[in-house]
């Protein structure tokens, strides 16, 4: 039976492989950006997300006033973004209660993940406004990255390609079932509970 590396094809033959990343297309081409670039809480994933159930939207952990949810585009595996409930842009907007339990949820998502995963540091941080490079400026959300000894490697910084070993929604489940081991901040919902949302 001949197969496609039987007969003649364009280009010159390498030595590289092909990772194939077809779901990337949507984020490249903006496909799910709302038209008004999530200046409003309707079309904001981070105030959606919280409304679905937690499988669906990858959220890991509710508090009173913040959630952890996985990125949908990682940088890495295990990246976890903390939002508030309340649709603000900055870090100035959030009150003291806000502050205290996004940094609460920040500590523990770096306990979950090293206790999962076994990460040697982090990147902790926020991109605040587009042209710092916030792809959803309008809704604040905090970053926090896990990062392994000789993580970065030519598939990102050369081909552009990250890759994941595990699915999000397998990444989900570990990371909410050892959520509920931490305590988070005092009076928040257990793991799987809702929170207040505004």
């Amino acid at each position: 039976m001949a197969t496609i590396h039987d007969r003649a094809q364009p280009g010159v033959p390498d030595a590289l492989e092909r990772l194939w990343t077809p779901h990337r297309l949507a984020y490249i081409k903006d496909a799910d950006r709302a038209e008004d670039h999530y200046e409003t809480p309707a079309g904001c994933p981070f105030c959606l997300a919280p409304g679905r159930p937690d499988a669906e939207s990858l959220v890991v952990a509710r508090g009173a006033l913040v959630f952890a949810v996985l990125n949908l585009y990682p940088y890495n595996p295990g990246h976890l973004l903390v939002c508030p409930y309340r649709h603000v842009p900055d870090y100035t907007d959030l009150d003291e209660p806000e502050t205290a339990e996004l940094a609460a949820f920040t500590r523990t998502a770096m306990r979950v993940v090293r206790s999962t995963s076994g990460a040697h540091g982090f990147n902790i941080g926020m991109n605040q406004g587009a042209v710092a490079g916030a792809g959803i400026a309008a809704h604040l959300h905090q970053h926090v990255v896990p990062r392994w000894g000789g993580d970065t490697n030519f598939m990102p910084v050369v081909g552009r390609t990250r890759v994941l070993p595990q699915l999000l929604s397998d990444t989900r489940d570990l990371f909410a079932g050892a959520w509920s081991g931490y305590a988070v901040a005092a009076g928040a919902p257990a793991a799987g509970e809702r929170g207040h949302v505004e």
